[in-house]
């Protein structure tokens, strides 16, 4: 029976000349990123902001009207509240702002409810106080800054200097460009994203690990091989296994998107845009920078080839 091959073993694709393209325009996107991030900022949910949030479904016979919904909200005295619509059909969801003392969030309620019960149904309503938020927003960045510090260590020790250096440039890239995501679509950033992006960062050491192994596979084999001709071959024989993994995950995602429900459309948008960013920064960004970190081989000199170099499929 013959196997599927969504990429050819025999390629010898020159991946490394694009790198002068894709170097500079990450390092753009992402000093852009950081820009983005303490100017304009995240949108923080109610998991971090604190709050009340909740989700109203208009009742059969009757329409909805968000403007309208604003307007009341707003007159309730307790903030600017943010009214907009979800996808399904008269769909409404409600953010109103954190109130003083214990009987703030039950004062909003009980406004909420004598205002839109006779038209909205609500469907979900979740309260986070000031205290929880506070807690939740500490114990998330420690949670995100030990994981992401464990898999730099990883790296650290997993592979030699050049290589491990390669590895953490490529996942740092993709952590800032992930937040990006967040930054430009606006979507709710709470305790969801950040599972997205502790997903997307084990995805992207995946990525960078098979290879880098490839890598370290073929310097001990060929000790005389230029460096950028040895890159290439580690990409082109890792190609065919990078295409079919990035291709199942991106389907699974796309159905999630599309088929998933409002309530974890943002994490499946942010972990397809990831999946992307992961692949792209494997071979663009984290290979290429050993270029540029001084990785050598023992006994290479410049423009000299070896003969009878074929590349290996990674299975």
């Amino acid at each position: 029976m013959r196997l599927l091959r969504l990429w050819p073993d025999e390629s010898h694709f020159d991946f490394m000349r694009f790198r002068h393209l894709t170097f500079p325009l990450s390092a753009f996107i992402s000093v852009a990123t950081v820009v983005l991030f303490l100017t304009v900022g995240l949108n923080y949910g109610i998991d971090f902001k604190g709050g009340t949030l909740v989700e109203l479904q208009v009742k059969p016979g009757q329409t909805s009207n968000v403007a309208e919904i604003r307007e009341t909200a707003n007159g309730f005295g307790f903030g600017e509240t943010e009214v907009q619509e979800l996808g399904g059909e008269g769909q409404v969801l409600v953010r109103f702002p954190l109130q003083a003392g214990e009987q703030g969030q039950t004062t909003v309620m009980q406004k909420a409810h004598a205002a839109f019960d006779a038209h909205y149904e609500f469907r979900r309503t979740e309260t986070v106080g000031p205290r929880v938020s506070g807690e939740l927003v500490q114990s998330g960045t420690v949670g995100v800054v030990l994981s992401v510090l464990a898999v730099l260590l990883y790296l650290w020790f997993r592979f030699e200097r050049e290589l491990a250096l390669g590895a953490i440039v490529g996942t740092l890239h993709d952590i800032v460009l992930t937040v990006g995501i967040f930054i430009v679509t606006g979507i709710e950033f709470n305790m969801t994203s950040i599972a997205a992006i502790l997903t997307i960062v084990g995805y992207s050491l995946n990525e960078t690990v098979v290879v880098f192994d490839r890598t370290r596979e073929l310097m001990r084999r060929y000790k005389t091989i230029p460096v950028v001709e040895l890159l290439n071959l580690s990409i082109n024989s890792t190609m065919s296994r990078t295409v079919m993994t990035s291709m199942s995950t991106i389907l699974s995602l796309v159905a999630l998107v599309m088929f998933g429900g409002e309530a974890i459309k943002g994490f499946a948008v942010v972990m397809l845009a990831g999946v992307v960013i992961c692949t792209y920064s494997a071979i663009f960004v984290s290979t290429p920078a050993l270029i540029y970190i001084g990785l050598t081989l023992s006994g290479a000199k410049s423009g000299q080839r070896e003969t009878g170099l074929a590349p290996q499929a990674a299975e």
